[in-house]
Parts: structure tokens; sequence; C-alpha cells
């Protein structure tokens, strides 16, 4: 054999033995992978006719997607996706199509479709018992009752927005709801044409159905951004209390500019003095005692508070994709008064709402949120469990009581902006929570309204943050569906 043969043979010799090693190694550590990667029609056909892709349920055992066997005899698929409750859960459940998938479905894919490694000991004694295998099933946190109150009250109000309810303690999400919505049930067809339809319909609809506004909407907080404001505050100065004056003018001109800043129509803070102690302007919600404030501390202070209570983290999952909510450090005293009050560039999601009052409520500790509880086999043994982790410390103890107090106060003092919902008014039910009203310049004069809550105020369960886009007051549009989502949710805890 020549010498440019024998090059020629070990060349085609040493790509082979590469080519071996590599379908060996596809085959050995990589099929996991490789059948979770979008687009696979062929893991998806083998999804849909080898294995029954496991459910999604809620905290209490409502099942929320699953798979049944296809009546229609010509599909050319074994199962069919369902969702029964539709657009109520589309943020949770997401969509399971012939294209790709997203929100739980998405996230947990691998296990609901039976292809996850951590499934493989179950499918062998499947296997071996002759067991129909089927995908594992995923609990979310979500509280059902919890969940349909915060839906329908969306959908009464008929504005677009978004509603998430908090464990404080622990960081489950106990709700998370948006509105307008959309039924998967009508991407889960496995017609290939109708379903490209469906979506470019969805797709079309100005009102914006597949937008998860509780997670991926972001919105000026408005007023409830005053909680950051008072924890800079009462952080930076120790010596200042919740009874201390501070200045509460009715017009307040701000540095080297002559706009005028006033309270919501012109109203006086406290007894008109100029002067009202910090809780009662937290109370009325006074624009320039809280502005002062800003200015007073700082927009560092502000910066660095507003990403304790978790703004400003580009990482944040639950393990759906959050927005990051926002605080910019303004360039101006003038801006920095604005950002003190929930204004200039301020943006956050109805999460990040909800977070504002958990940490407030569990003490100053915020915890992480998390949607997935637990995932089991189908043998019920726990393929994984999330457990409760501390995402921050937000504030102090002492700082946290202190404004724990004021928002007990919006609620509960007969001046205050939220006191339609005083433990007189619901029964005994005592809720600590801040008013927003955001100008934004978008919905030719009707501001978007917030409120973030906990409840009960002596023993916090559950904290709601709400954001209604074209609302108006936070205790007109946005208040109400706190009330009812906290209401419902308690009831469950008295009645399991």
């Amino acid at each position: 054999m020549n010498r440019a043969l024998r090059r020629i043979s070990i060349a085609v010799l040493v790509m082979f033995l590469l080519l071996l090693i590599n379908v060996n190694y596809l085959q050995g550590f990589e099929p996991a992978s490789l059948a979770s990667k979008p687009g696979n029609s062929r893991a998806f056909y083998a999804a849909q006719n080898q294995y029954e892709r496991g459910s999604i349920v809620t905290a209490d055992g409502v099942t929320i997607a699953a798979s049944k066997l296809s009546s229609n005899g010509n599909d050319s698929f074994k199962y069919q996706r369902y969702y029964p409750f539709g657009p109520e859960y589309a943020p949770v459940t997401g969509y399971d199509t012939l294209f790709s998938q997203t929100g739980i479905e998405a996230a947990e894919n691998s296990l609901l479709s039976g292809n996850d490694s951590a499934l493989d000991v179950r499918k062998i004694i499947d296997l071996i018992t002759g067991k129909t295998t089927k995908g594992a099933t995923v609990q979310v946190t979500i509280n059902s009752q919890a969940q349909a109150a915060a839906y329908n009250a969306l959908k009464t109000l008929g504005k677009p927005g978004g509603v998430v309810a908090l464990d404080p303690k622990t960081g489950k999400i106990l709700a998370l709801a948006t509105y307008p919505s959309f039924d998967p049930n009508i991407l889960a067809v496995h017609d290939g044409t109708q379903l490209i339809k469906n979506d470019n319909q969805l797709l079309a609809d100005k009102t914006q159905p597949l937008l998860d506004r509780a997670l991926q909407g972001t919105y000026p907080p408005g007023s409830t951004f005053k909680i950051v404001t008072s924890s800079a505050l009462l952080t930076q100065n120790p010596s200042t209390t919740i009874n201390t004056n501070v200045d509460s003018p009715t017009q307040l001109t701000l540095p080297q500019t002559t706009h005028v800043l006033t309270n919501n129509n012109g109203e006086i803070c406290g007894n008109g003095s100029g002067q009202a102690p910090l809780i009662t302007a937290f109370a009325q919600s006074c624009d320039t005692t809280f502005a002062k404030i800003g200015m007073n501390v700082g927009a560092s202070a502000l910066n660095s508070m507003a990403e304790k209570f978790g703004m400003n983290n580009p990482n944040l999952t639950v393990p759906l994709d959050v927005a990051q909510s926002n605080y910019v450090i303004p360039p101006s005293e003038a801006l920095t008064a604005f950002s003190a009050i929930g204004q200039f560039s301020d943006t956050v999601t109805p999460l990040q709402e909800a977070m504002f009052a958990a940490a407030i409520a569990n003490g100053g500790t915020l915890m992480k949120p998390y949607l997935v509880q637990q995932v089991t086999a189908s043998d019920l043994s726990t393929v994984q469990a999330t457990p409760p982790s501390v995402l921050s410390q937000a504030v102090s103890p002492s700082v946290a009581s202190d404004v724990g107090k004021m928002m007990l106060a919006v609620v509960q003092d007969p001046a205050g902006t939220a006191a339609g919902f005083s433990a007189q008014n619901e029964g005994g039910l005592v809720i600590a929570g801040k008013t927003g009203t955001a100008e934004t310049g978008q919905n030719a004069g009707l501001n978007d309204a917030a409120f973030t809550s906990f409840a009960p105020y002596a023993n916090p369960s559950i904290a709601v943050g709400v954001i209604i886009q074209g609302g108006g007051y936070g205790a007109t549009a946005a208040a109400p569906i706190a009330v009812q989502v906290i209401k419902a949710y308690l009831a469950t805890l008295r009645n399991p």
C-alpha cells in the first residue's frame, strides 16, 4: 500500500472512530437534552404516543392540565392535552403545542413528558412490571380558591391587570392571575394549520391576551413605592419613629425647577400646619412629604433599598421568567422626588407589588417566590421538591414592624386611603396595605391603580399585589380585588 493510500485509510478510520464516539455519546449522555429541544417533532410525536404526559395540579389537588386519549379517529397522536380551567390558569400552565411549550409546561417539560433522567428507574420498573409509563405530575403552589377569586375579580372589572398572592413566610405563590387571558386548549390542537391560525389570532389581538401581566407586565408603582421610601428613611435615621413630625407642605417647589408638587386634589396633609407625623403622612399618602423624604435620603439610598425588596434583579425566576422591576437612579433632585413617590422611571410587576408587602409581613425577610411545590413520579414517589429560601433581608425586624404599623393605618385609620376596607367593614378581618395611583401619560388621564397588602395583620399568612391598567385610584380598582383574594384564601385555612 503506497503512502498516500495509507494516509487516506488512516484518516477514514479516525473519522469513523470519531463518528462512533459521537453517536455513543449522544445516545448515552444527551438523549434528554435532545428530546427537550424546541422543534424536535420526533420527540413530540413520541411524547404524544409513547408516554402519557403528566398532569399539573394545584396545591389543594385540583387538576389544571392533563392528557387524555384522543377522541379523534383520524388523529395520529394517541394523547390529547387539555386544560380544564382554560384562561384562569393560562399564566401558570402555559401551553404544550406541536411546536413549543410555555409556562410550567415548558419549565418542567422533561419531567412532564417522562424523558427526564430522574425518571429512568421508574421507567425500568414500569417496563419490568408491564405498567404504562407516564410522565411526572407537577404540583404547583397555587391555591385554587385564591386563584379563582383573583381571576374572577379581574374578569368582572374588565380592565387589563395582574394579581399575585404570596405566602410571606415561605415565598409560595398562592395565586397568579392575569386579564385578559387566553384559552390554552385552542393551542393544544394536533392540526398544525389550525394551530397557526389560532396563534396568529391571539398575536393580532390588541388586548394582548398572551401577555402574562402578573410576571411580565411592568407598571409605575405610584404610592406603593412609599414603602421603599419609608424603609430607607427609617433605616438611615434610626432615631426617626413613625410618630416623628416630618415636613408635609401643601405645595412643594422642586429644586432647580418651577414645578410645584401638590398632594392629590390639592389636599392638605395632617392638620395643614406643614408638619405631620410620619404615620399620618403615610396613611394619607401625602406626595409632598415623601418627595421631600426622597430628596433627603438620596437616590442612592432609595436604589439600595429598592434592590433589597427585589427590584433591579434580572435573574429572578419562579421558575417562570420574571420581568425585571426597575429603580433608575435619577439625574437630579427634582426627579429623585418623583421617584420617591413611585413615578419617574420606577416600574414594577404585580409580583413585585406582592413582594413589597410580603417582606414587611415577614419581619423584613423577603423569601424567594416559587411556583413549583413538588414533582412526583407515577408511583407517587417524590422526584423533587422546592424548599423555601431567603431572597434578601430587606429591612430589620424593627423597621418592618414600623412600616407594617403604617400600612395598618392606611386601612384602619378613618383618614387612610383604604379606610373602606377596615376591620369594621370587613367582618373583623384586619388588613394592612398601601394604595398606589400612578400617572402613565398613556390612558387619557386615567391612572394605573395599585394595591399591596397582607393579612391577617397579627399573624400574616398572605400578601397580595394588584395592578390595574387605567384603573384610576388604587383604593377603588385594585384594593377590592386584593381583599377578595385574601378572604378566599383565609377561608380555605379555616375550612381545609
